[in-house]
């Protein structure tokens, strides 16, 4: 019998032991968002001031429920970073399979936001309330990225809470593995929301490189 498990309860140990997956412990493996990237300009920090503002307003009355962050912050994060735009294309409320060849396991999902170029899955983007913590929703967000069809290529991921930033690569070639940033969070001094939208930007800029003539 095929046994099913739906992304939103798999955990770390169902994903090791179906697909051997690990966390990869060498800082090479996941380095892109450590790399230089470009400058914001000013209008692009005041709006994201604006949105940390906003945030922070919200949060007056907790918890700040899925929808609320997905306008409030996500929305002004993907159209900062261009994915509202051709060749970039939006998914929501997208079902996806993950299969587990060897144990005969299939975990069923739902992400949130899927940004596509073409047949490129380059982010899933798992929004959850305010007072959720990201890291219970990793082994979600590596179910989801580890059934790109695109095996070959690493998948890159977001988890946020609106309050809370954590990007993931995962490979299944030639071994699986995964690994994460550090945390970012809008309750820390200044505002790393620059530092999310300088990562989406530069990650979004690499995958139209690689379909460039």
């Amino acid at each position: 019998m095929v046994q099913t498990i739906a992304a939103n309860t798999a955990t770390l140990r169902d994903l090791k032991q179906a697909l051997g997956l690990q966390q990869s412990l060498d800082p090479a493996f996941f380095d892109e968002w450590q790399q230089d990237m470009p400058p914001l300009s000013e209008a692009e920090q005041q709006l994201l001031d604006r949105v940390k503002a906003n945030f922070t307003a919200l949060m007056e009355d907790p918890p700040m429920l899925e929808n609320s962050v997905k306008m409030v912050v996500l929305s002004p994060l993907l159209d900062l970073a261009g994915f509202y735009r051709k060749p970039f294309r939006i998914e929501t409320e997208t079902s996806i399979d993950l299969e587990l060849e060897d144990d005969g396991i299939v975990i069923r999902g739902r992400i949130d936001v899927l940004v596509l170029k073409e047949q490129f899955w380059l982010l899933v983007i798992e929004s959850k309330r305010s007072d959720f913590a990201v890291t219970r929703a990793i082994p979600q967000a590596l179910a989801c990225m580890l059934s790109n069809p695109k095996l070959t290529d690493p998948t890159f991921g977001l988890i946020t809470n609106g309050n809370e930033f954590l990007f993931l690569k995962a490979t299944r070639q030639p071994t699986a593995q995964y690994a994460n940033s550090r945390l970012f969070s809008l309750i820390n001094p200044g505002n790393e929301l620059y530092r999310v939208l300088q990562t989406l930007k530069q990650w979004g800029a690499e995958i139209l490189a690689i379909e460039e003539p």
